[in-house]
């Protein structure tokens, strides 16, 4: 069953937030861990199917979640990649 709570974590990463289905939107980490697991839930084959639903909703948004992710991380290392480029060598 999913967790109802949030809590950040700390340290070099950035975006640790660990997300739950009312809580806020959970880290890369967290959403892939949380996709794990509800493949795991579906491939039980002890899903009610009431709930097939839900979790494949729930799979979607965090799979929307985990292509934004990877996009805005493209685009910081672009960033610093061009700033690299453009700076003068020593």
């Amino acid at each position: 069953m999913l967790d109802k709570t949030a809590s950040t974590q700390t340290g070099p990463d950035l975006d640790k937030t660990v997300g739950t289905e009312t809580g806020p939107e959970p880290g890369y980490a967290a959403a892939v861990e949380e996709l794990d697991a509800i493949l795991d839930e579906i491939s039980s084959h002890d899903l009610d199917v009431d709930l097939l639903a839900a979790r494949v909703e729930r799979a979607s948004t965090l799979i929307e979640i985990c292509r934004k992710r990877i996009t805005n991380a493209r685009m910081q290392v672009e960033r610093v990649m061009a700033t690299l480029a453009e700076a003068p060598e020593a």
